[in-house]
């Protein structure tokens, strides 16, 4: 007999869940697991996801189990083995009245939010559940959610796997390489433009980055600045923010966490700093990660930094520091 799990997405009704969630029932995300979904939205919006509903019940995943929606999170947490936190206030939006363009005002709108939804999954998740933040600002959301679950059995994480996902794009084009070749894509630092993605120890059919792309110029003029302002070139672009492209590299993360890395490799995502690589103790910063057979995920620590390089990832570091000084109300 499968195994179920139950799957936890917030911000189910918005376009980054409606390419998400069918992929989380496919049999590939979760292998041969019985999926039970609960899908979340804020009481305005809810109704919406009846027909949502009825779309993956005329699809027939196989791997599909029950499926409900809910605007009380407090309920649909119970029990939740994985948990998809899309849901959050974005940018460019008006609320009580004014426009949101601010990174300060994204965290101090969203982290009520996420006060609330982790002391739900501390008190109701799993012990081992896992936690992705894909709403941003990402990192802090993570941290202000951690730190009102008070559940150390419990792993957090906010997503980096769209910034590998489009540094790999990048390096793709520059060396003439199919993306599926490049692995070890690793993004330091805080999910914004500060981070820091680390061509140096990327390997392009196994061979570093540093060795085979040895053009300092072409990094700082046009590798950095062309991940780092993704995100804004794609809202200027399609006039709103990344949906295919963020649900794909959420569903990326919750495979890299469900199967053991391969020998050598690593994967992206932003969690809890024990101080490794001179990173401030619990910080959610982004680190090479590894998933071990027994599903526990960890810091790979052989990575070596050039100058360069941490001179990029302390800019990322600061910048964290400074969100988690903003917030620091709602980290008691």
């Amino acid at each position: 007999m499968s195994e179920r799990i139950k799957v936890v997405v917030t911000g189910a009704a918005g376009q980054i869940a409606y390419s998400l969630i069918p992929r989380l029932v496919d049999g590939k995300t979760f292998g041969n697991k019985i999926v039970d979904l609960c899908l979340v939205e804020i009481p305005q919006v809810v109704s919406k996801l009846e027909g949502l509903v009825m779309e993956l019940d005329d699809s027939y995943f196989p791997h599909m189990g029950e499926v409900t929606y809910t605007d009380n999170f407090d309920e649909a947490s119970n029990d939740a083995d994985w948990f998809l936190l899309v849901g959050s206030i974005p940018r460019g939006i008006v609320y009580e009245g004014k426009k949101i363009e601010e990174r300060s005002d994204l965290l101090k709108i969203n982290g009520g939010i996420f006060v609330k939804q982790g002391e739900s999954i501390g008190k109701n998740g799993k012990q081992n559940a896992k936690i992705l933040v894909v709403g941003n600002p990402a990192n802090t959301n993570a941290l202000i959610g951690k730190n009102s679950a008070k559940n150390d059995g419990q792993l957090w994480m906010a997503m980096t796997m769209l910034d590998s996902s489009r540094a790999k794009s990048v390096i793709a084009k520059k060396t003439n390489k199919s993306v599926k070749n490049i692995k070890h894509m690793i993004i330091w630092g805080n999910h914004s433009p500060t981070m820091y993605p680390d061509i140096e120890n990327s390997k392009i059919d196994n061979v570093y980055g540093r060795e085979l792309i040895d053009d300092t110029n072409w990094i700082e003029s046009s590798f950095l600045p062309t991940v780092q302002q993704r995100g804004k070139a794609v809202i200027e672009a399609r006039g709103a923010s990344s949906a295919t492209s963020a649900a794909k590299a959420a569903l990326d993360t919750i495979i890299a966490c469900e199967n053991a890395t391969a020998e050598g490799d690593c994967f992206s995502a932003a969690i809890t700093s024990d101080g490794s690589y001179g990173v401030p103790e619990g910080l959610i910063c982004g680190y090479p990660l590894i998933t071990l057979e027994d599903g526990s995920v960890e810091i790979k620590r052989d990575i070596a930094l050039s100058d360069f390089a941490k001179s990029k990832i302390k800019v990322s570091i600061d910048e964290l520091l400074s969100e988690r000084e903003a917030v620091q109300h709602l980290l008691s």
